[in-house]
């Protein structure tokens, strides 16, 4: 998608999703500054502070990888 990313996560409950997606935006957002140098001139941030998160216990992870694969379009 070109706005958003979806990603499949499994992470420990007290470790706290919020930790997980700070980690994973401060990552990738220096890695790809230091990739893409005139990122750092363009853009003050590369992530907004907001973010979606749902929990999946119920479902089988073979339809979730499905509807992750299907959500890049025809």
């Amino acid at each position: 998608m070109p706005d958003h990313v979806h990603l499949l996560i499994q992470c420990d409950p007290q470790f706290g999703i919020h930790r997980v997606v700070k980690q994973l935006k401060g990552y990738t957002s220096q890695a790809l500054r230091q990739e893409f140098p005139i990122l750092k001139r363009r853009l003050p941030s590369l992530w907004t502070n907001s973010y979606f998160v749902a929990t999946v216990g119920a479902v089988p992870l073979d339809g979730v990888k499905r509807y992750i694969e299907d959500q890049k379009g025809p």
